[in-house]
């Protein structure tokens, strides 16, 4: 039988540049999934973005653009960085393609016409970091309690989700599938603080706001975000409403583990699984929520000034060496502590001394030895059978720890393997049996049994260091590299090559601290620098010479010949114009007709790649041109003058 295997992250929230905290779910994840690649198993691996809500909007009317074009960048950030970590997913999702906006507001309506949502009035308190509601007594000091942000008190018309409704059944879900929430301490928090009394049906629409999916039969409402996020384990899949799935539904459906951060699990094991029982849906097999990683002790946050990016850590200490702190250092069910002494002291004391200097020592002493003579098993020596153990039981509690996704126990059980090679090697003492001709078959035996060792450990650390593994498979030139080669004597002999350096030691101060600190001083300096116009100054007179009107936007389409270029016809009040606009980049043709713009309207005629261009349209960027917001008037008609 076919082994499946499906993975989910939570998607991600497309409200600022992702920092380690949260790119250390995907790292996770990414390692469950190789894990299970290597154990055979067809895997499938889904992450993604969440770009709708209230704080998505606000976040980029204060930037000055649009939403769309702000959740663009965000989500290409986030690409960027999965890339920079080797995060391999199958699939990135964002909430904001067409096929998961239809299915959602599909899905909204099939829950409307049951009687599981309805319409009613909402009065209570808004988080918009958080994007939920609470009611006051579940308010600390008046704020969020758990963001501690200001919340805002709303009374709004809204639909509602029944949850009361399903809570029985969900119960008697988690009673029959004791691993459903894991860990364990999480699934007593849900149970004793939530599902053990009756609870009030979900609020599942916004009016006050519009960046959103609307709800098809009554436009002036968006769907709450949450539902719109969580729908896309299934849609990202080819759920479709009206039973027609995809093939790969049908193959991966139920998904094996949501991976998700702790403090979004009411979200996943409450809301999710009912609106799975209401749409008629098998509910997931189980759902894991993670630890974080703090910062000194403290949870990470921008506001607090205490984040630190993947791109920081990876410039020092490398990407192989951060994927292995933050996998290593996060336990099962408690928090881990991230610090750059931390990953130094890490990185120094497993990945150079350990793993690293095991792998140079061992090639070395091979050539220094051998030359380019094969390495065969040969005459044994009384420390084998003990090194050959130790190896086996590693193994076998390594693959215990990551079938129950406790990775962190995993690669300290490979580490072990490891310290007890190095161990091996002083036992032996390979130096003194290379002064003894007479030695010689032990020495090989040695090595042999020491490159195995390598090979076997490597096997195991591949899901945490993926690149590493590489190398040092390329340097055993060995191809058996799958868990079913995890036994000593599978190689009959080796040819090694040299290898690189894999891990270089670290000096706390001089190749850590001192560059954090100049980094920051360079970006204390940079953002200290008085701001001084680009151009020289113009007089009222220059001014006066630029004519801008208001212009409406008639037709909008992209240009025949210039992938970068939109062609308008655009009404400025006396007449019809065509301008053209190099904004194809940042804007849809379709999403721009019906819009009020303005127009420079007397700049010369020119021809752009065969088309005439009569005027300009005024936009604003930064200076890398990352996001562009084209100036959009409200009340004017066309043509009025824009002083």
């Amino acid at each position: 039988m076919e082994k499946k295997f499906y993975l989910t992250t939570a998607i991600a929230y497309t409200s600022s540049k992702p920092h380690i905290g949260n790119v250390y779910e995907a790292i996770l994840a990414d390692s469950i999934v190789r894990y299970k690649k290597k154990d055979g198993y067809d895997t499938y691996f889904q992450t993604g973005t969440d770009e709708h809500g209230l704080k998505i909007q606000q976040k980029a009317e204060k930037m000055g653009m649009t939403p769309k074009a702000h959740v663009d960048i965000v989500s290409q950030e986030l690409k960027d960085t999965y890339k920079l970590m080797n995060v391999d997913y199958d699939h990135f999702i964002r909430t904001t393609d067409d096929y998961h906006e239809e299915e959602v507001a599909k899905a909204f309506e099939k829950m409307l016409k049951k009687g599981d949502i309805y319409k009613g009035k909402y009065e209570g308190y808004y988080c918009v970091d958080c994007e939920t509601y609470f009611t006051e007594k579940d308010l600390v000091d008046g704020c969020c309690p758990e963001c501690g942000s200001k919340v805002t008190k709303n009374s709004e018309e809204c639909y509602f989700l029944r949850l009361e409704k399903y809570r029985p059944q969900l119960l008697k879900y988690i009673d029959e599938h004791p691993d459903f929430i894991q860990p364990e301490s999480r699934k007593n928090e849900m149970i004793n603080n939530f599902l053990k009394n009756p609870i009030p049906d979900l609020c599942v629409s916004r009016t006050s706001f519009t960046w959103g999916i609307k709800v098809p039969s009554d436009p002036k409402h968006v769907v709450y975000v949450w539902i719109d996020a969580l729908l896309n384990y299934i849609t990202g899949i080819g759920y479709k409403v009206d039973g027609n799935n995809g093939e790969l539904f049908n193959k991966y459906w139920p998904a094996d583990v949501h991976l998700i951060g702790k403090d979004i699990l009411r979200f996943h094991t409450i809301y999710w699984p009912i609106m799975l029982m209401s749409l008629e849906i098998p509910l997931p097999k189980k759902v894991f929520g993670h630890p974080w990683i703090l910062m000194n002790h403290n949870k990470m946050s921008k506001s607090k000034g205490n984040v630190i990016y993947a791109d920081q850590l990876t410039k020092i200490f490398g990407v192989d060496a951060v994927r292995y702190y933050v996998l290593h250092e996060i336990p099962f069910a408690a928090d881990g502590n991230l610090t750059y002494e931390l990953v130094c002291e890490r990185t120094n004391s497993d990945l150079a001394n350990t793993y690293g200097n095991l792998v140079s020592r061992t090639i070395a002493m091979v050539k220094k030895y051998f030359g380019d003579e094969k390495i065969t098993k040969a005459t044994k020596t009384e420390f084998d059978e003990n090194l050959i153990n130790t190896f086996k039981n590693a193994t076998a509690k390594y693959k215990e720890a990551m079938d129950n996704y406790k990775v962190a126990d995993g690669l300290e059980e490979a580490m072990k393997a490891l310290r007890a090679a190095n161990k091996y090697i002083d036992e032996t003492a390979p130096w003194v049996l290379a002064k003894d001709e007479a030695k010689k078959d032990v020495l090989k035996n040695v090595l042999y049994n020491l490159l195995e060792a390598i090979r076997i450990g490597t096997v195991l650390l591949e899901p945490a260091l993926p690149e590493t593994a590489s190398k040092v498979y390329n340097a055993l030139n060995t191809k058996l590299t799958s868990f079913e080669d995890l036994e000593f004597c599978k190689v009959d002999s080796y040819n090694v090559s040299s290898c690189e350096i894999l891990f270089k030691r670290l000096d706390v101060n001089k190749d850590v601290m001192d560059i954090v600190l100049a980094e920051e001083a360079k970006k204390e300096k940079e953002e200290a620098k008085p701001v001084t116009p680009s151009k020289e100054e113009i007089s009222i007179d220059d001014f006066e010479k630029l004519e801008l009107v208001v212009g409406q936007i008639l037709e909008a389409k992209k240009h025949p010949k210039a992938d970068k270029l939109l062609v308008f016809k655009i009404n400025i009040g006396t007449e019809v114009r065509q301008i053209v606009s190099g904004i194809a980049k940042f804007y849809n043709p379709d999403e721009l007709v019906g819009k009020k713009v303005i127009v420079v309207k007397n700049l010369k005629p020119i021809s752009l790649r065969g088309e005439e261009s009569r005027g300009m349209l005024l936009c604003a960027s930064d200076e890398k041109d990352s996001y562009l917001e084209l100036v959009n008037i409200d009340k004017c008609k066309p043509g009025d003058i824009v002083r």
